[in-house]
């Protein structure tokens, strides 16, 4: 009687964790949660995410081209992309996706490949006719070779497929893969990459920065199929700027997501109200390595447009020296406090860019000629303390940095931030052991060679080199007289943010040796990546 008890129990007992497995594998079809162990919560999803994510009112299908068996690295990337695609559908149902191999060469994927055509097709024209579109729709419909359109149609668009090594059973064969996605919301497709491009990186590292990289890549492409309109951005021109071959790559990532054109300020010493005027049409301007000092009215232009709501992003080297330079003097420049008439400006707003220079043990690596090798030249890399090696705090939980592995500077400057209600968050600093050393002083390529130890680094480091700045900014000119008069002149304005650089380096790009621009953050000489 006991033992019929005791079995009694065990069958209970064996239902109960039956039915609880039951519940918990429904619930699991309807939820998802992935748990975040990280020290500095980069699995954790940002609130910018969340609000974008959040904003889709309609159904936003994603085709992710990742279907398939592939390679321990890849496969990573695909789970990855999976679970964080999990994770989106949970915070909102109107987010669908599918994976799909577009090499997949099956009778059952004819008809989604066709899809993939169309949605990428439409991407690429947006600008055409319901008539136009009807008739491709029908064209496409009816090609008989899909599998060759769709490989096509993804390489013509920029998606280009990555070619990968299989194993099978100790035999070694090449395949290709398309790293890609695209997502379509009210009729608008946007491409999504999955792998980071990194020259001269390995598969597992190009997978790890692609796996850190993945919330920022969908939140990009939905913010550029969600955002109804499109926030206009200038390049200011006038002062001695970065040329266009130089910004060429920084551009190209801009216009993928923005209006963008150039402005000059030249017109300010003829008609400064209309300068402004047309200046406040734009949401943000980027003013990129000025070398040429400011007017106080192309000061009073940009602070009203500042206090009125305009937001700024300056990239600013307080002291005259480049790399360039530096190679073609026969490894010896001087460095130099370069006046842009700025400083009163970023004071009022709360910050400072000292014209001295960074030098940090956490520099980044240059290639010099040591000697001749045969028909050749030997040559040896060195470390550049004057080119810090940024890392971004991993306690910062700013989307702006969040999850960037390193960021490249040449011959920055370190900046203070000053008490005056603006709230003001350090982006990049230098490393602990780093120092200030002040100009004027000469910049000679045999430094590389110096010795140094810990005790040369008393200071501190973390020298703060890009910060943003938030509030309601000031005027500069408040209780000072107007260069110009302006009717509108505002003393305090609206909410606004702005961010400060103190190197103009930071977004420009190399060129090749047909003057062609190279990816940005790409060092040509030593063949690295940084993700500038």
């Amino acid at each position: 009687m006991v033992m019929e008890t005791g079995k009694n129990q065990i069958r209970k007992q064996l239902l109960v964790t039956i039915a609880a497995l039951i519940v918990i594998n429904v619930a699991g079809s309807f939820l998802f949660k992935r748990f975040d162990l990280t020290s500095d919560k980069r699995y954790t999803l940002s609130d910018a995410s969340l609000k974008l994510v959040e904003s889709v009112d309609e159904p936003l299908y994603i085709d992710v081209f990742l279907e398939g068996e592939f390679p321990g690295e890849f496969k990573r990337l695909q789970d990855e992309t999976r679970q964080l695609l999990q994770e989106f559908a949970s915070y909102n149902g109107d987010i669908k996706f599918t994976f799909v191999n577009p090499l997949d060469e099956s009778e059952s994927s004819a008809e989604t490949k066709k899809d993939i055509i169309y949605n990428v097709f439409k991407m690429d024209t947006p600008y055409l006719t319901a008539k136009d579109y009807a008739e491709a729709r029908k064209s496409i419909d009816n090609i008989k070779d899909v599998d060759k359109a769709v490989f096509e149609t993804l390489s013509r668009s920029g998606m280009k497929p990555a070619s990968i090594s299989v194993n099978d059973k100790g035999k070694q064969s090449e395949s290709l893969i398309f790293p890609w996605a695209i997502a379509t919301y009210k009729g608008k497709t946007v491409k999504i990459p999955l792998l980071k491009n990194m020259r001269s990186a390995s598969t597992a590292e190009k997978v790890e920065s692609s796996v850190q990289h993945l919330e920022y890549a969908f939140a990009d492409a939905f913010n550029k199929i969600t955002s109804d309109k499109q926030k206009k951005i200038v390049m200011l021109q006038g002062n001695g700027e970065l040329p266009g071959q130089y910004m060429a790559s920084f551009i190209k990532s801009l216009r993928e997501s923005y209006h963008i054109g150039p402005f000059t300020l030249d017109s300010v010493s003829k008609n400064p109200q209309k300068t402004l005027k047309d200046l406040q049409q734009y949401d943000l301007a980027i003013i990129a390595k000025p070398t040429q000092a400011f007017t106080e009215e192309e000061k009073e232009v940009l602070d009203q447009y500042i206090v009125n709501g305009g937001k700024t992003l300056w990239l600013l080297d307080a002291v005259q020296a480049d790399m360039d330079s530096l190679y073609a003097n026969n490894g010896v420049t001087p460095a130099l406090p370069r006046n842009l008439n700025l400083n009163d400006m970023l004071f009022k707003y709360g910050v400072r860019i000292n014209p001295d220079l960074i030098k940090d043990e956490m520099g980044t690596p240059l290639k010099l000629a040591t000697g001749d090798r045969g028909n050749g030249t030997d040559y040896q890399q060195y470390m550049w303390r004057f080119a810090p090696f940024a890392f971004p705090d991993s306690i910062n939980k700013n989307p702006i940095v969040k999850n960037l592995n390193g960021i490249k500077l040449d011959i920055a400057s370190p900046i203070d931030t000053l008490k005056n209600g603006i709230k003001k968050n350090v982006l990049l600093a230098s490393s602990r052991y780093s120092k200030k050393v002040g100009t004027p002083t000469a910049l000679r390529l045999d430094m590389v060679a110096e010795e140094t130890s810990p005790t040369d680094y008393k200071e501190g480091g973390f020298l703060p080199m890009a910060v943003l700045l938030e509030g309601k900014f000031t005027s500069m000119y408040e209780n000072r007289i107007l260069p110009f008069k302006d009717n509108a002149y505002k003393t305090q304005g609206k909410d606004n943010k702005m961010i400060v650089i103190s190197d103009g380096d930071i977004a420009r790009n190399q060129v090749d040796k047909n003057g062609e621009p190279l990816e940005l953050g790409y060092d040509k000489w030593t063949e690295q990546f940084y993700d500038n």
